[in-house]
């Protein structure tokens, strides 16, 4: 657990200078969330995971006492969504949802936050969020606010309301929403949570291209269900695609002055 747990510490962007395939695999949430997945076909997912030594496999909550039975021999930890996938659940239920899966074993949770009050009463988000991460701590929470629904100033707003419920990541997406994962959006998400504050980013990522992209944007975590495809590819080509992504980052913005803001 110990071990697991020092994998799953980072909150910073990567160094992608010394990114391998155990880097890379150790930065993915392997997803398991379809609503039409068999018991089968979910453990052969949460194999998927253990051979490449994923992160985490992130489940449905229902699937949780399976998955961490599955994995308890891995390095690999087991995880579960709350509030999945409109966030509108009642805050008690949210937190009791929440409680239940951390005694069931899960080593981090992946929490909807209320959409609707992240666009009007963002104050009603910040104090459920806020309820969440107190009842389960020292349980990571990652909250995800679902950009796809706000606008570029409300994705701010929620990124600060996550920062202030103590979150430990913000995530842009679950994946169900009208478009995935974009590396602008990314980018703004860890401008606004600076360093301590993780970044995950999902829905879409399913090349190493596409993976490479939301690195190198800042996330230092990313959901996907292309594992093993993203893997194949990097034992392929991966200092070849990384190079390409590297080269691909626009350049910061040149200073055309300075002000006290600029300096501190």
């Amino acid at each position: 657990m110990r071990q697991m747990k020092a994998r799953l510490a980072n909150r910073s962007p990567l160094d992608l200078g010394a990114l391998d395939l155990a880097a890379l695999m150790g930065c993915i949430d392997h997803s398991v969330l379809r609503p039409d997945l068999t018991q089968a076909e979910v453990e052969a997912a949460v194999d998927v995971a253990i051979e490449w030594q994923t992160a985490t496999v992130c489940c449905r909550p229902a699937d949780l006492p399976l998955v961490v039975k599955r994995v308890r021999r891995s390095l690999v930890g087991p995880t579960t969504v709350i509030g999945f996938p409109h966030g509108a659940h009642v805050s008690q239920i949210k937190q009791r949802e929440a409680l239940v899966a951390v005694d069931q074993g899960a080593v981090e949770l992946d929490v909807v936050a209320n959409i609707g009050a992240l666009r009007g009463d963002v104050s009603y988000a910040r104090d459920e969020l806020a309820s969440i991460v107190y009842a389960v701590a020292p349980t990571p929470v990652k909250v995800i606010i679902e950009t796809a629904y706000l606008t570029p100033e409300q994705v701010e707003a929620a990124c600060r309301v996550a920062v202030e419920a103590r979150a430990a990541f913000v995530k842009n997406g679950t994946g169900y929403s009208p478009r995935g994962a974009e590396a602008g959006e990314i980018a703004l998400m860890r401008r606004v949570v600076g360093p301590s504050v993780g970044v995950k980013a999902a829905g879409g990522v399913r090349t190493l291209e596409a993976l490479l992209q939301m690195l190198t944007a800042g996330a230092c975590r990313v959901g996907a269900t292309a594992t093993a495809a993203i893997g194949a590819e990097w034992q392929a080509r991966g200092p070849e695609a990384l190079k390409a992504a590297l080269a691909a980052q626009p350049a910061p913005a040149a200073k055309t002055g300075t002000s006290p803001s600029d300096e501190q």
